[in-house]
């Protein structure tokens, strides 16, 4: 019996790895945190399949519901959205089911900020503007930020912000990047990317409060950086004609002799 803890993916049903579908199919039990992953993933469940919900329950009851179909021997799908690295509270779940001495492991699923990018068709890392994209939050009521992990001191950085569960305090975002950014900083805020109802909205860090208005559903990911958009930008050297590279080898010294591995 093992408990497979499954990146459902950002909310369009067929985001999700073949991995991750296969697995659910397998699975006589499926747990799906039902607030943000889509009831379509369920069609992948096994006849008779017991699915629940998630999202009214504790830690507790949730750790019930695995011990039970361990004592029974029944494999369990546990679905989060996105991917399971950030802000989905599997750590305490692993941690419950090692002390149980229940085994488990995981499939990654597509992030948000990846959809959000998608959407926007556009690389977050252009070689001369951005190499780099931060994945943060602001405070909220369950969890609160480490002291030194502030909006500020990533903006110092001048990376790429990906900034989730935060549009319901835009004004704070923008009143403490705009140092730093500048107002005229592209910005995007992406609200459920990839799902029927996905609502995108561009701007600066200037105009973005105008342009949202009163629309702060929490649902949301704000992108903050100078590579959404741009349009001066270096090319890479990886597909530059006079790179020197393993399988274009180049000159009468390449690098990587033809041949070598």
């Amino acid at each position: 019996m093992t408990v497979h803890f499954i990146g459902a993916g950002p909310g369009a049903a067929d985001l999700i790895t073949l991995r991750g579908r296969d697995l659910i199919a397998a699975a006589p039990v499926c747990l799906y945190a039902g607030s943000l992953v889509p009831e379509a993933l369920l069609a992948h469940c096994p006849p008779g399949a017991k699915i629940v919900n998630t999202a009214p329950m504790s830690l507790d009851a949730i750790i019930d519901e695995i011990a039970a179909a361990h004592a029974a021997g029944h494999d369990v799908a546990r679905l989060h959205s996105g991917d399971l690295s950030v802000w989905s509270a599997m750590g305490e779940q692993l941690r419950r089911l090692r002390a149980l001495g229940i085994p488990y492991d995981v499939t990654p699923g597509v992030p948000s900020f990846a959809a959000a990018a998608a959407t926007l068709g556009a690389e977050l890392t252009l070689p001369g503007v951005a190499q780099s994209v931060v994945l943060t939050r602001t405070s909220g009521r369950a969890t609160a930020m480490p002291a030194g992990e502030t909006l500020e001191n990533f903006a110092r950085t001048g990376a790429v912000l990906a900034i989730h569960l935060s549009v319901h305090v835009l004004e704070d975002v923008v009143e403490k990047l705009t140092p730093f950014y500048g107002a005229a900083c592209p910005v995007a805020v992406v609200w459920r990317a990839s799902w029927p109802d996905e609502r995108v909205v561009r701007a600066t860090l200037g105009s973005l409060r105008t342009a949202i208005g009163a629309e702060m559903e929490r649902t949301a990911l704000i992108l903050v950086g100078p590579s959404l958009g741009a349009e001066e930008f270096d090319e890479s050297r990886l597909y530059a004609g006079d790179y020197d590279r393993r399988y274009r080898p180049l000159g009468t010294h390449p690098r990587f002799p033809e041949g070598t591995e």
